[in-house]
């Protein structure tokens, strides 16, 4: 087979395995699953249409969180620090026994909750460009106030959308947490860059997406400074990932006309799944950038930052994709191939389908 033959699966009914550079892991495909009769759950689909205030969100301007503090009558995006964090400060008391079997180490860190509008039912994909590059300031604005702090290792920015993704609190958010050690998956995608980089002396992500560029087939849409896709390794049904086209190891790297080009690329794959089934479309969000490296200011050799957005839905009556058996003891596994993935995304209008006018 020539250098960079892809071996091309039958999509009905050719199972085969993908590999994912960035975790080391092997992915399942198998497309003819697709066709399997279902009579299990069925989701509620949420079509996104609340209402703009509730009284009784702890997130809403001016409301009473669970806490007793009051949030501000805030008119933009509004930041605090979490009620009920899952990092704390360290105190500096443990101490932990050096043991093979039972390993336990300190953690600290701060949870930080993002509100991105006041609005109650402004998703992102109902935001518009300029309300989403106010929440990307935030990032940045966080990002680097947090990464001043001398016991903070990674800076993870995330979201999760929706009942079924874990969600507590409808009104649309996103939180920050701030580890004091690397966790898991961002060490992982750490050492593969780390190999790649010594094994070819370039970015794992700039050839992988110099590779994408020239396919195409898994690419959802592009623009000037940012390419959003369906990667080539993904596991869940629409899992998509946007990059930058330039190398840049964390967010604070981005000129303005960056931040913008994110903001549209943001609101247009947000407007794209929800069209996809015509619901408020549930996923789990997050950024992968460089670990902080104390005293330096450059950007990583190795880290190419991203965003992962992880969503559940596989069907529009509501069949969700459970990570459950196989997946849970053997590996991950897909249906729907992610090139048939991206050409359903690819295809969708970009005009909410909230604001498109009834026939």
């Amino acid at each position: 087979m020539p250098e960079h033959e892809l071996f091309e699966p039958n999509p009905k009914d050719q199972s085969h395995r993908r590999f994912n550079l960035l975790t080391g892991e092997w992915v399942l495909v198998s497309p003819h699953r697709t066709d399997r009769p279902w009579t299990g759950q069925q989701e509620e689909p949420n079509k996104g249409q609340a209402v703009q205030y509730d009284p009784g969100c702890y997130l809403c301007p001016g409301n009473q969180r669970a806490s007793g503090k009051s949030n501000p009558m805030y008119t933009q995006t509004f930041v605090f620090t979490d009620d009920f964090p899952a990092l704390g400060p360290d105190t500096g008391l443990g101490k932990y026994p050096l043991d093979p079997l039972l390993q336990i180490a300190p953690e600290s860190g701060l949870c930080r909750v993002i509100c991105y509008h006041p609005r109650h039912d402004l998703t992102m994909a109902r935001m518009t460009e300029d309300q989403i590059r106010t929440v990307i300031n935030v990032w940045i604005n966080e990002f680097n106030t947090l990464g001043q702090k001398k016991d903070i290792a990674y800076i993870q920015i995330f979201e999760n959308k929706g009942d079924i993704m874990g969600c507590t609190n409808p009104h649309p958010h996103g939180q920050i947490w701030a580890n004091s050690a690397i966790p898991n998956r961002p060490l992982k995608e750490d050492f593969r860059q780390q190999c790649y980089m010594q094994d070819h002396d370039r970015c794992l992500l700039c050839d992988y997406l110099e590779r994408e560029l020239k396919e195409r087939n898994r690419i959802v849409f592009s623009n000037d400074s940012f390419v959003c896709l369906v990667p080539f390794w993904a596991a869940w049904p629409f899992e998509t990932m946007i990059l930058p086209r330039r190398h840049m190891g964390a967010i604070n790297f981005m000129d303005e006309k960056e931040k913008t080009d994110l903001s549209i690329i943001i609101r247009q794959l947000g407007i794209c799944y929800d069209n996809l089934f015509e619901t408020s479309f549930p996923y789990s969000m997050g950024i992968h950038q460089q670990p902080l490296i104390k005293g330096s200011v450059g950007t990583s050799a190795i880290w190419h930052f991203h965003f992962h957005y992880y969503p559940p839905l596989l069907h529009a009556k509501g069949r969700k994709k459970h990570i459950a058996g196989y997946e849970m003891l053997a590996m991950p596994q897909r249906d729907i191939t992610p090139e048939k993935a991206a050409d359903m995304l690819r295809s969708q209008r970009r005009i909410h389908y909230l604001e498109t006018p009834l026939s």
